[in-house]
């Protein structure tokens, strides 16, 4: 679901973050009057776990492949705005720092991966699972929540994609941009969520709610709760190569040799802006490309990838934090 730049239109593009300016605004400052200084190093953990989980790309059938976005975990233990804030700092940083979605595509990401999935997976969540339910009702309704809002994040994204030929078309009537119709996307887009990624999100969702919520809601909010979640953030940094088995790319996500290789042109929109921002480690490797143990594709580099992406997240809210009324 990480729309890369070239595939939306400037104006779809700047909708979107006309869109998200004021969201983001406005959940800031719910975050800094919610939210309780104790908390701070919860929501640091849950921005750095989202990030590293969309790491770990696995395969389907078919050769595309896809991941966990964690969303509705922080949505749930934090609330959405919460959540939207965590996704949108680890969208940020993967955009900017490792090429990672796209900068001029950063709004309409974080609306269908921060803003959809936060939202409508705390409130399916809190729908199904009162403040006094059990254990086993929290997972079933955080597995229930995690799957509907990967889910519509999934078709907002082919949504998005879907409208480009009819909204941005060259002289000779060619797409401008991502090539596919509604038609196609929707499909293209909605099969694999609803069959593979949608249950992987919903039953890692469901398991790590079920650990938060074993005793009583405080005690992932105290210190000693939270420790055994910041050894499992480690592992799986160090298990992040495991992504690179996934050799095959997302729907969407194509580059330009791939979508010249699928329709036999590079629409000329696409081809302006693809490449608008290289990162500074693009696709988590070294500039340029590099070769040997901390080339491109190492699992070395890879995991100091996700060690450099998480810090960095985890640096960004305790620093923010800091500014936070007292």
């Amino acid at each position: 679901m990480h729309i890369p730049d070239g595939y939306l239109s400037p104006k779809t593009c700047a909708f979107f973050y006309a869109l998200m300016l004021p969201v983001w605004y406005f959940a800031s400052r719910k975050v800094e009057k919610r939210l309780k200084l104790t908390e701070i190093p919860l929501l640091a953990l849950g921005a750095a776990f989202t990030f590293v989980i969309m790491m770990l790309n696995i395969p389907i059938p078919g050769g595309s492949t896809g991941h966990m976005a964690g969303a509705v975990i922080v949505a749930i233990a934090l609330g959405p705005w919460a959540g939207l804030i965590a996704l949108t700092i680890a969208l940020a940083l993967q955009a900017f720092i490792f090429a990672d979605g796209g900068i001029t595509t950063l709004g309409a990401n974080a609306f269908n991966m921060a803003l959809v999935m936060s939202f409508t997976g705390y409130y399916a969540y809190s729908a199904f699972a009162p403040y006094s339910a059990g254990r086993a009702r929290r997972a079933l309704a955080a597995a229930f929540a995690a799957y509907t809002a990967v889910n519509l994040a999934a078709l907002a994204a082919a949504f998005e994609l879907g409208i480009q030929p009819i909204i941005a078309q060259g002289p000779d009537g060619r797409p401008l941009y991502a090539p596919y119709p509604l038609s196609i996307a929707i499909p293209a887009m909605m099969l694999p969520h609803l069959v593979f990624f949608g249950p992987v999100e919903a039953l890692g969702t469901a398991l790590i709610i079920s650990y938060i919520y074993k005793t009583d809601e405080g005690l992932i909010k105290r210190e000693e709760g939270i420790r055994p979640l910041w050894a499992f953030l480690i592992l799986l940094i160090i298990l992040t190569p495991l992504g690179l088995i996934a050799s095959g790319t997302p729907w969407g996500e194509w580059g330009k040799s791939e979508i010249l290789g699928l329709i036999g042109y590079v629409p000329s929109g696409m081809d302006g802006l693809r490449d608008l921002w290289k990162g500074v480690l693009p696709g988590y490797n070294l500039p340029g490309g590099g070769q040997g143990i901390m080339g491109a594709g190492s699992a070395l580099f890879y995991i100091l990838s996700a060690a450099i992406g998480s810090g960095a997240i985890v640096i960004i809210i305790y620093l923010w934090g800091k500014l936070w009324p007292k």
